[in-house]
């Protein structure tokens, strides 16, 4: 079961490129974050002609997420638990039925925080402890379970082609890196890092400043593995090139291969 992270950054903009990429990638499962699109808007039928189940979460003009599955889809939430009043459309998940066992499969678009200090970074963090409580509960479940998207968090130095232009950005300032790794210690595998060492592997870019042809980028984008579906990993890679394309996301699919 090969399935991938991607932040498409506005489905109407995007269409002809994951569509391409769908076509060439040929993923079982997709969670895609920022459609910036109501669910009625959402274009299906691209996607069900190409034999995908789509579900979404979607909201006007910015955020969303959604899934895309060749495989059936059952139990299908939307939001992620912990604060009722949050109308930020940032969680989708459902449990996806593969040949031989059955995989929960959360999509996450976890907000950016900045500018920092201030209401956006208190909501960034107040997010990350409901996910860590989210997490908790998956790992608690009898089936193997990920989560996986744009995460908006650089975990290491390395993870950055300049970590030193980001000391006071949301996206690496310690709190941010420590509750990333809070989650990381109840036993979640971090799909790339558990495949690749590295330095310069990176899943994000900037429009601005040639970032894609210097290769000044970040990576952001991740997939994050219980130890029952981290025991099902067969490989796990970024579809960088993806990022050279005409009128690219500024973020490219990340893809683990699950034996499920």
């Amino acid at each position: 079961m090969k399935i991938a992270t991607f932040n498409i950054n506005g489905i109407k903009a995007r269409l002809p490129a994951v569509l391409d990429w769908l076509d060439e990638a040929q993923p079982d499962v997709v969670l895609c974050q920022e459609i910036k699109s109501v669910d009625e808007n959402f274009p299906r039928e691209p996607f069900e002609d190409r034999g995908y189940n789509v579900e979404t979460h979607g909201q006007k003009g910015f955020n969303g997420v959604a899934i895309l599955s060749k495989r059936p889809l059952e139990d299908v939430r939307r939001g992620l638990p912990g604060d009722d009043s949050d109308e930020q459309a940032r969680w989708i998940e459902a449990t996806v039925m593969g040949d031989t066992q059955a995989v929960r499969v959360c999509g996450l678009y976890l907000p950016n925080g900045n500018p920092t200090p201030g209401p956006k970074y208190d909501y960034k963090l107040a997010w990350m402890d409901r996910l860590e409580a989210r997490a908790r509960e998956l790992m608690a479940d009898e089936i193997p379970a990920l989560m996986a998207g744009d995460y908006n968090v650089i975990p290491q130095a390395e993870d950055a082609a300049r970590p030193e232009v980001w000391t006071e950005d949301a996206l690496f300032l310690p709190q941010t890196r420590a509750a990333f790794r809070r989650i990381l210690n109840l036993g979640f595998t971090e799909a790339f890092r558990a495949r690749t060492q590295a330095p310069g592997h990176y899943s994000f870019w900037d429009y601005q400043a040639g970032a894609w042809q210097r290769n000044n980028g970040i990576r952001i984008d991740h997939l994050l593995l219980t130890p029952a579906a981290a025991d099902l990993m067969t490989d796990c890679q970024i579809d960088s090139a993806i990022r050279g394309r005409e009128k690219p996301s500024d973020h490219v699919p990340v893809w683990i291969d699950l034996a499920a």
